[in-house]
């Protein structure tokens, strides 16, 4: 699977993508139309350890529902993200076994080297 979830509407994520250049095998979708679908969730989840690591905090629903001040657990985190795409981090980059996740430097130039081999 070759495959990016981002949000269209965000100035990173256009960048982001821009960087990458996605050739036409690569599937584009903007999570604000479409959110993640439970399985591709898990499988991001079995490769990066756990939901935790998927979940933004800095997301503003994250302070304004109160869930800073909770004790959220790995069900709970799903539960959000499948909820409501505002708590994904992103962009998630799926290029085949390598998954990347997030906006940091590191990450983008780990993804922009793997969709161009």
């Amino acid at each position: 699977m070759k495959k990016i979830f981002h949000l269209k509407s965000c100035s990173t994520n256009v960048r982001i993508l821009k960087e990458i250049n996605p050739g036409s095998d690569v599937e584009l979708q903007n999570i604000k139309e479409k959110n993640i679908d439970p399985e591709t969730l898990d499988f991001l989840k079995d490769k990066v350890g756990s939901y935790e690591a998927l979940f933004s905090k800095k997301a503003m629903k994250f302070r304004s529902l109160g869930l800073n001040k909770m004790d959220l657990s790995e069900a709970d985190y799903r539960e959000y993200m499948l909820e409501e795409y505002t708590f994904l981090k992103r962009p998630f980059m799926i290029n085949e076994d390598e998954v990347f996740i997030g906006n940091s430097k590191e990450v983008v130039v780990q993804a922009v080297n793997s969709f161009n081999k």
